[in-house]
C-alpha cells in the first residue's frame, strides 16, 4: 500500500532480508540506519498466543519494549535534519485490560493486570520520540482477522470442525479489525499529520464473545454449540486464559475523528469477504 503511494521501503528483519513486494532493501535490527526516512513503522513482537511463562515473557518485553528503545536511541542519535517525520509504533487493546461494559476510547486508561502493565511500558518506550520532534502514533491493535493470520484460521478450523463455541460467559466485549482496515489505518498513521497518540486499532462495531462465535459459525454454515467453560480454559491455557476472557469493548475514536473510513465496520461484512462461498 505504501509502494502504491510512491513510498521506497526498506525492510527490518532478523535475517537482514525477506520477501515482500514494494521492498527496497534490507536490514538487520544491530544494525538500525533510520536516517533520512519518512517514517519508522514498528510492527514486532513476540506472538502473545502461546502458554506463558518466565521465558516467554522475556521475550514478550524484549521483542516490544527493548526494540522499541533501540529504535528510539537509534533516532535520537541522528541530526535532527536526518530523522523521521512520524513513528508508528504497535499496540495492543489489551492496554485496557478487563473491563467489563465500558466504553473505551483512546481516552481511557490502562488496565493493571500482566498485557496490560506490558503494553503500557510498550508504548511508555515510544513517547521519548516526541521529544526529538516525531510525530508518534501507538496503534492500539485488536484480533485481526486476515486469510492467512493466525487468530482467523485458528478459529475457522475450530468452526469449520463444528468444535466452536463461546468463552466462558461468552459476555467479553471483542475488538476486532479486518486485516485490509488495519493495513489502511497504519497508512494513514503516516500520510496524515494530525493524527497521534493513542490509536486504537479496532472496528467500530466491537462484538461479544457469545454474538462474534455465533455469527463466525452461522459464516460457516455451522453450529457454536460447544463453549469452553472459563476453568477449562485456565487448565490448558494457564494465565494466557485471562487476557481471552478479558472484555475490552474499544472503539476507533481518533480514526473516526481523523476522517478514517472503514470498509469493514461490521462482522458480517469482515466474515462475507474473508470466507469463501465453498465452506
Amino acid at each position: 500500500m505504501l509502494a502504491k503511494r510512491g513510498f521506497s521501503l526498506t525492510g527490518v528483519s532478523r535475517a537482514g532480508k525477506g520477501d515482500v513486494p514494494g521492498v527496497d532493501r534490507w536490514m538487520k535490527p544491530d544494525a538500525l540506519d533510520l536516517s533520512d526516512h519518512h517514517a519508522v513503522i514498528n510492527l514486532a513482537g513476540e506472538p502473545i498466543a502461546q502458554r506463558w511463562t518466565a521465558e516467554t515473557k522475556r521475550r514478550f518485553r524484549e521483542s516490544r519494549v527493548d526494540f522499541t528503545k533501540r529504535m528510539v536511541d537509534a533516532i535520537a542519535r541522528l541530526p535532527e535534519d536526518r530523522r523521521p517525520q512520524v513513528l508508528v509504533n504497535a499496540s495492543a487493546v489489551g492496554i485496557y485490560g478487563d473491563r467489563g461494559d465500558e466504553i473505551l476510547a483512546e481516552s481511557a486508561g490502562p488496565g493493571t493486570d500482566y498485557l496490560a502493565e506490558l503494553c503500557r511500558d510498550w508504548e511508555e518506550a515510544a513517547l521519548p520520540a516526541e521529544t526529538l520532534g516525531v510525530r508518534v502514533v501507538r496503534v492500539r491493535i485488536g484480533i485481526v482477522l486476515g486469510k492467512g493470520g493466525e487468530a482467523f484460521e485458528r478459529l475457522r478450523g475450530v468452526f469449520k470442525w463444528g468444535i466452536g463455541g463461546r468463552l466462558g460467559n461468552g459476555r467479553q466485549w471483542m475488538p476486532w479489525i479486518h486485516v485490509d482496515d488495519l493495513r489502511e489505518a497504519i497508512v494513514h498513521a503516516v500520510v496524515s499529520p494530525t493524527i497521534k497518540g493513542p490509536v486504537n486499532g479496532s472496528a467500530p462495531a466491537p462484538e461479544r464473545n457469545v454474538d462474534f462465535t455465533k455469527q463466525f459459525a452461522h459464516a460457516l454454515h455451522r453450529l457454536a454449540v460447544l463453549p469452553v467453560p472459563a476453568f477449562a480454559l485456565r487448565i490448558g491455557l494457564g494465565e494466557f486464559s485471562e487476557a481471552m476472557l478479558a472484555s475490552a469493548r474499544a472503539v476507533p475514536a481518533a480514526l473516526v475523528s481523523d476522517g478514517f473510513e472503514f470498509r469493514y465496520p461490521e462482522l458480517g461484512a469482515a466474515l462475507e469477504n474473508l470466507l469463501d462461498r465453498s465452506e
